[in-house]
């Protein structure tokens, strides 16, 4: 409300635990009043991350209204919450939290990335990627290791892909696309999964022109 421009994005891993730690609060939430505070709180974090400036909830309270804390949440979170509905502020907010993050075994998938050599140690990786930038990295780094493998295969005469079948390809697929539409989908070709990093190497998607609305 100062009129200082912030460019947002999904939040890094560093403090997505952090945000969804104070996302638990929810749980315990008896009406909106107490579920708009635990919003508060979440975006207080997620601005925090990417604006040095604010640095206190207090600050965050006084700069924001209740649209830009809602902007701030779906951005860098996912977390969809609209004033114009009948839906209660806790069962939208509820409703669209990504399951994604208790259904990934997180250390392992850093575990498999860390191997490229490029960060220091875990906390650099989480510093430096978020959920989205660590599925597409994992993604290119299983195609290239794929491709080398299809490749010294051939060599021997045999097709890599005729004997590995689609099982494994298909469920991480899968995941990725649970990651990229917050947990709403599992088909990666639902347009619902076409969103942040996905979109835009596709070069269309939710908020790219596409827009949608969930009836169910």
């Amino acid at each position: 409300m100062d009129g200082t421009e912030v460019y947002l994005k999904p939040l890094k891993i560093k403090y997505l635990r952090s945000f969804m730690q104070a996302f638990d609060l929810m749980k315990a939430a008896k009406d909106d009043i107490q579920a708009i505070s635990v919003l508060s709180h979440c975006a207080f974090i997620a601005l925090r991350s990417q604006c040095e400036s604010i640095q206190t909830q207090d600050q965050f309270e006084d700069l924001m209204d209740m649209p830009s804390t809602y902007k701030v949440l779906d951005i860098t979170a996912g977390i969809k919450v609209k004033e114009d509905l009948d839906e209660s502020v806790k069962e939208q907010a509820e409703n669209s939290k990504s399951n994604t993050w208790d259904d990934l075994d997180l250390a392992a998938l850093e575990s498999e990335i860390f191997l490229l050599g490029i960060w220091k140690d875990y906390e650099d990786l989480e510093s430096s990627l978020s959920m989205p930038e660590l599925m597409v990295t994992l993604s290119s780094k299983r195609e290239l290791d794929y491709d080398e493998k299809k490749f010294l295969a051939a060599i021997q005469g045999v097709d890599l892909d005729q004997q590995s079948g689609k099982g494994k390809q298909d469920e991480w697929e899968a995941m990725k696309a649970r990651v990229f539409s917050g947990g709403k989908t599992q088909d990666p070709n639902d347009i619902k999964s076409y969103q942040g990093t996905k979109a835009r190497q596709a070069g269309f998607g939710l908020g790219m022109g596409i827009d949608f609305e969930d009836l169910t």
